[in-house]
């Protein structure tokens, strides 16, 4: 048997479509399970689910903005209506700071944009993934896994993207606090910590030489991370051999954070 055989699961990503979420989404896929990708661009939604349908796992898209619970709320019934039951929710859309502007200049909309959709929207996910899977557990099925993405930026201070930040700390004490008050059902909850990745939203940063040059010498590695670096800890966390691996902060970033 093969413990890490996810055939017969059904995973949640929520901005799959692109990014880190896009490499859970097609690492998921490639191990057997099903997957259902929400994100608000129809087109790229289209475009996901086309790379990724030769691999074993059904894949299914929804049009979903995680900062309305409403629209989380129907894409989970639709979701639910395809496949009948969903094991893991991996909350990973979100937006960045862009660090450019100073705290002290910070905008009310600007902090409430970033907390509605980093935030606000992990909540908005899990909440109705842990309704479904606590129901389950109560039928005698106990499995749930909730992921979040989060940052490095919960760790490190970081300038000019204090909202950015804050979000993401946040999202490290919210995944200890439902781990331990779900694990009675059978639900583990951890939160991934992505470093510097090649994506939409780092695009501008690894393109300027200056921050490539100050940045890259920090990296063990030698290289920026890319989203498939995280099929490998998103298929653990979606499979048996991490059930009793609850509570984590798991940190992807080819050594940054220890140099």
């Amino acid at each position: 048997m093969n413990i890490f055989d996810l055939t017969g699961r059904v995973a949640v990503i929520t901005g799959g479509n692109g990014g880190i979420g896009l490499g859970i989404a097609q690492a998921l896929a490639a191990s057997g399970c099903n997957v259902s990708i929400w994100g608000r661009n129809a087109e790229k939604n289209k475009s996901a689910a086309a790379a990724m349908a030769a691999g074993p796992g059904k894949v299914d898209t929804r049009i979903c903005d995680v900062t309305d619970s409403v629209s989380v709320k129907q894409a989970m019934k639709a979701t639910l209506d395809a496949f009948g039951r969903v094991d893991g929710c991996f909350a990973n859309a979100g937006i960045g700071g862009g660090g450019r502007r100073p705290f002290i200049d910070r905008t009310e909309e600007e902090w409430r944009r970033m907390f509605a959709t980093n935030l606000d929207g992990v909540f908005h996910a899990f909440q109705v993934a842990a309704r479904h899977m606590t129901e389950r557990a109560a039928a005698g099925d106990p499995f749930g896994r909730l992921v979040a993405t989060s940052s490095l930026a919960s760790l490190f201070g970081t300038a000019r993207n204090e909202h950015y930040a804050a979000t993401k700390a946040a999202i490290n004490a919210l995944v200890r606090a439902l781990a331990v008050e779900l694990a009675r059902h059978g639900v583990t909850s951890n939160a991934i910590l992505p470093g510097w990745i090649r994506s939409d939203m780092t695009a501008r940063v690894l393109a300027d030489d200056k921050f490539v040059g100050a940045v890259m010498p920090r990296i063990p590695v030698r290289r920026f991370g890319e989203p498939s670096d995280f099929g490998g800890i998103a298929v653990y966390l979606m499979s048996k051999a991490s059930s009793y691996h609850t509570a984590d902060c798991f940190v992807i970033d080819g050594g940054y954070t220890a140099f």
